[in-house]
């Protein structure tokens, strides 16, 4: 039996313009610690989250509207012994539409139950898609992570 990869889904009432859109602004919704390009095919960029996890994505598959596949070129977690987990890894989400409604579908292929980080990264996914990309495509506002020291800052300064 072939290990299951982790996949989610989510219906909104955006076209799939919008949608393809938003997935494409990695900043909007998964992190403003985002360097490089996000919208092109070949398209490389870096994500950082303080020193727990980095990495290196580059599009690999760009079809407007439709669908976007990141392949993982380099990763690191701070908390895994397997330095490999991802590494090669495709992330791909699908656009369908659906009646009035466009459905999306999110798969990590490799991310799979045998992963030391699957508990972790399926979690996070989880709420980075469900809650945050979702709320960007609805809304235009998405609940990345800040860039490291912005909220310091903005204690600091009161805005």
């Amino acid at each position: 039996m072939e290990p299951k990869n982790f996949t989610t889904t989510f219906l909104v009432k955006q076209n799939p313009a919008d949608v393809f859109n938003s997935i494409n602004n990695v900043r909007g919704w998964w992190s403003e610690e985002i360097e490089g390009g996000t919208n092109q095919l070949n398209d490389e960029f870096t994500y950082h989250y303080e020193d727990v996890h980095s990495c290196k994505m580059k599009l690999i598959e760009v079809v407007p509207f439709r669908k976007v596949v990141w392949l993982v070129l380099d990763n690191y977690f701070s908390f895994t012994s397997d330095k490999s987990e991802w590494i090669g890894n495709k992330i791909i989400f699908e656009i369908t539409p659906k009646g009035d409604k466009t459905h999306i579908r999110f798969t990590q292929e490799g991310l799979v139950p045998e992963y030391e980080c699957f508990d972790v990264c399926e979690k996070a996914w989880t709420d980075y898609l469900q809650n945050s990309l979702k709320n960007l495509i609805i809304s235009g506002k998405g609940a990345p992570n800040l860039k490291e020291g912005k909220l310091t800052q903005e204690l600091k300064t009161g805005n």
